[in-house]
């Protein structure tokens, strides 16, 4: 069912992101990332204690491909 919109104002709409204004019948966003992190990475939350001793992540990746969107494209 159309739809009237008014003014619109985008700040920001990051990599992975949709953004649609109307009718659509389907909307799947792909994105494939590769993170590295070391120990006592990505903790969240109120009063944490993280004790790491010796810490070393390994960066080193030999292959071609890690993730691939081949028939993932929507």
């Amino acid at each position: 069912m159309p739809a009237m919109v008014g003014a619109i104002k985008i700040n920001d709409v990051s990599g992975s992101a949709v953004f649609n204004i109307g009718d659509v019948y389907h909307i799947a966003p792909n994105s494939r990332s590769k993170t590295f992190a070391g120990a006592g990475s990505f903790n969240t939350g109120d009063n944490l204690q993280v004790n790491n001793g010796y810490s070393i992540t390994h960066t080193v990746d030999s292959d071609v491909i890690d993730n691939s969107q081949i028939g993932n494209t929507g």
